[in-house]
This record gives structure tokens, C-alpha cells and sequence, in this order.
């Protein structure tokens, strides 16, 4: 009965085609359409490389954190995951070796509103601005209610990737230049990037600052509020070079980090706000990997907390 049903459709898509033939052979192009043609296919690469990236997706109950919301960390992983397709696309754009993008930073991002299960995420990434080795992403959520249409903006965050050779992945490619349409777009990205550059230097000469930890802490210390997760990195985790995702990275940060404040508030937490992340190095395939949180300081009500992620 299947093979009979396949039979039927074949013959109904063949249909068309027997009814053009009747109308005659197809005549060869002339030099003019063939050249209108291949201008048509490379405007079209070249629209799509320009256009933003949009990727949308409907949250469903195993997104939810324990208040019943959409996880945090999930957001930040779809976040990446956009910035992460625009820009390996905008990097191999050039005829050449081929590469990956690779997440090096991400600046402050703000959770400006709750996204709810049942509602579809809209994730919008666009190239704002590119160095010789970089590529500046900026990337907005929006969240739809698919039975009364509204929308709202949840998110709004800005993203450092680096090409990655996918033969070399210790060679960094150069990025292909994008065009401006104003003057002051390359001049005020060139301005974001030294100041994103200085960062990662400050951050990367404090990276080894680690709280160790203290046998029988007293309460709601931050000795006591430390807390750890290991994870073993699978392929699902990585990228075409067998390395975590930066999207993974956040996802499980942020889990750790709602351990430590949920323990101490004792009540259920979310996300507002996560602080500018810095990558200094990769996490290889099949490497146990530990995040480790600890608390900062604590508002009426806001609850920093600390991340680290040491990998072995």
C-alpha cells in the first residue's frame, strides 16, 4: 500500500513536467541571460550575507526554570547559537579556507522581560562591526504569543567572535570587511573593540582567581555559598572542531550560578542580568569540565554571583 501511494504522487508531480515538453524543447540560453543569471546568484549571496540572521524557536516545558519561565541559560545558548551562524557565514563568504567562528566575548546582557513556555523565541543576529580578526555581532530576542500575536523585546546582547581554521584550529583567518552605511558605524565600532580588547586583557590576568574551598563554612558566607557542577563534554556539546560551544558554556554557567543564589534566598530565582564573559581558551571533546559560583555580594533584591570554569 505504501509503494502504491508513492507511485500516485510521482505521477502527479511528473504531470507538469509532460505538459511543458508538449509545448516544445526548452531553447538553450543566450550569452545575455546566462551573465544575468550569475549577476542574479551573486546579488542573491550577497543579500543574504547582508540580511540578519533569524532563528526562531517555540519554548516548550523543558525549557522552564523552577519559577516556571523560560531558563535563562537557554535563552544565552539560542543568543550564541544565532551569532554563531551569521558569522561563520560572513567569515567564509571569501573564497578561501574555510572556518568557524569561535565565541571570544560576550558583553553585558540584561534579561529586560520574562519569556513564558508556549510563546516562540525570535532571535535576531546582525554584524555590526568586523577588525582584520574579529567580527562584532548584535543579537535581539523577542518573545511571541502565538494566540494573541503580542510581542516584546526580552533581550539584547552584543557578541566577539574569531575565525577559527577548520584545518588549523590554532590559526586565526582574517574576517572579510563589511560596508557602512555611515561613516560613524566604523568609527564607533572601532571604539567598541578597543575597549572589548582591554577587557579581555584585565580578565585574562585574573582568571585564575578562584575561591578555595573551606571545610565547615559558616552560613552565608561565600565559602559557604561556593558551589560546583562536572560536566563531561560530548559531541553534542561541540563544534565542527570538536570544542564546547560557547552557548553550552553559558547555559551551564548560569546553572551553577542559580544553584548558589537559590540556596541562599532560599526561594525560587531567575536571571536579570549576566556580566560581560570572557573565553581565554578552549574546552576539548571528552574533557570533564567543572563550574565553579560562588557569591559576590547581595542586594535587597539582586544576588551576584561568580563563574569560573576550569576544564581537565
Amino acid at each position: 500500500m505504501k509503494l502504491l501511494v508513492c507511485a500516485v504522487r510521482l505521477r502527479a508531480l511528473a504531470r507538469p513536467a509532460a505538459t511543458w515538453e508538449r509545448l516544445g524543447p526548452r531553447s538553450s540560453p543566450s550569452p545575455g541571460e546566462r551573465c544575468w543569471a550569475s549577476t542574479k546568484a551573486v546579488e542573491t549571496r550577497s543579500d543574504l550575507l547582508s540580511r540578519p540572521c533569524v532563528t526562531a524557536r517555540i519554548m516548550r516545558p523543558d525549557d522552564a526554570n523552577v519559577a516556571g519561565n523560560v531558563h535563562g541559560g537557554t535563552i544565552l545558548k539560542m543568543i550564541e547559537e544565532a551569532g554563531a551562524i551569521i558569522s561563520t557565514r560572513h567569515c567564509n563568504s571569501w573564497s578561501g579556507e574555510r572556518c568557524v567562528a569561535a565565541l571570544a566575548r560576550v558583553e553585558r546582557t540584561d534579561f529586560l522581560s520574562p519569556m513564558c513556555i508556549g510563546e516562540v523565541a525570535h532571535v535576531s543576529a546582525e554584524i555590526t562591526y568586523t577588525s582584520k580578526h574579529s567580527v562584532e555581532v548584535q543579537v535581539h530576542v523577542m518573545s511571541e504569543n502565538i494566540l494573541t500575536g503580542t510581542k516584546k523585546l526580552t533581550n539584547k546582547a552584543t557578541l566577539w567572535y574569531v575565525p577559527l581554521s577548520l584545518k588549523n584550529v590554532d590559526k586565526v583567518l582574517e574576517v572579510p570587511p563589511v560596508v557602512y552605511s555611515r561613516q560613524e558605524q566604523e568609527e564607533e565600532g572601532r571604539k567598541r573593540y578597543e575597549a572589548q580588547k582591554l577587557a579581555r586583557m584585565e580578565t585574562k590576568w585574573r582568571n585564575g582567581d578562584i575561591v578555595q574551598p573551606v571545610l565547615n563554612p559558616e552560613p552565608n558566607t561565600v565559602s559557604y555559598s561556593q558551589s560546583s557542577l562536572i560536566h563531561l563534554v560530548g559531541p553534542s556539546d561541540c563544534t565542527l572542531h570538536g570544542f564546547v560551544h560557547g552557548g553550552v558554556t553559558m547555559k551551564l554557567m548560569d546553572e551553577v550560578a542559580g544553584i548558589v543564589a537559590a540556596r541562599h534566598c532560599k526561594t525560587n530565582i531567575v536571571t536579570a542580568s549576566v556580566d560581560a564573559i570572557d573565553f581565554h581558551d578552549k574546552i576539548r571533546k571528552a574533557c570533564f569540565w567543572q563550574t565553579l559560583a560562588h557569591f559576590l555580594f547581595c542586594k535587597r533584591a539582586v544576588c551576584p554571583v561568580a563563574d569560573r570554569f576550569p576544564s581537565g
